[in-house]
């Protein structure tokens, strides 16, 4: 794994607080995309502390959560109690040939290796299966989203980003999903300073810088969100992407 996905480890309780979740109306495209429905089974891959897990049970189907950081683990497990949860990365899922009906995962797949990845998720998908990934993205019509990138995009040096879509054409070159479907959802984040400076304290690259560093780089995030009356609510949009295997 990249050197940075450490940052999760060591905030995983604070992705758990302040992270979001997913709009509802993208559940339920989902929901009807896949299909989500009981009698199905999905697999969140990189499911992290169950931000999408959770909504994928309320579809009623059988949930199946994979995660390689312990921590991450532990806070999926206390917030998903009903969901089976496993250790495993991407490249190397542990289940079985064409073993779900359909995969999602969501706000990681452009930190995997995008080709062993690829035959991975062919593996494990049914004949009929789906893939799914989501991100939930920036709003540009909001200024605080340009203010606080300002100040974290000098701490990245190469961390992985979702932006651009860089991780589209490695995915469908493999030959092994077709052209993806897409939607986009609205969605907004009420929060308060604390909140909103703890859903960027929890950035990987952000969690992994050196104390002094951080606390000095929260300061400035939680003074550039200080001229904003509370709650904010802080808009994203959420990027769903729908595959079906070749």
């Amino acid at each position: 794994m990249h050197p940075a996905v450490r940052g999760f480890s060591i905030s995983a309780g604070l992705y758990e607080r302040a992270r979001p979740d997913y709009p509802a109306e993208a559940i339920d495209w989902l929901a009807e995309r896949l299909p989500l429905a009981p009698g199905k089974t999905v697999l969140d891959l990189a499911a992290g502390t169950g931000k999408l897990t959770r909504q994928l049970v309320s579809t009623g189907a059988t949930v199946i959560a994979v995660e390689p950081l312990a921590e991450m683990r532990a806070e999926l497990e206390r917030a998903v109690p009903s969901v089976q949860v496993l250790d495993g990365t991407a490249e190397a899922i542990p289940v079985g040939d064409a073993h779900v009906d359909s995969v999602t995962v969501a706000q990681a797949f452009h930190w995997f290796d995008f080709e062993q990845t690829a035959a991975e998720l062919h593996r494990v998908l049914s004949q009929d299966g789906r893939l799914a990934l989501v991100w939930n993205t920036r709003d540009p019509s909001f200024p605080l989203h340009d203010a606080i990138s300002d100040l974290i995009e000098p701490y990245r040096q190469g961390t992985p980003t979702h932006r651009d879509a860089y991780w589209k054409a490695p995915l469908e070159e493999t030959g092994l999903f077709g052209a993806a479907v897409e939607r986009v959802f609205s969605h907004v984040h009420v929060v308060d300073v604390d909140r909103l400076v703890d859903r960027y304290a929890s950035v990987s690259f952000v969690a992994a810088l050196p104390d002094g560093e951080r606390s000095e780089l929260l300061g400035r995030i939680r003074a550039s969100a200080e001229g904003y009356q509370e709650p904010i609510e802080y808009p994203y949009l959420t990027r769903v992407y729908v595959y079906k295997p070749s």
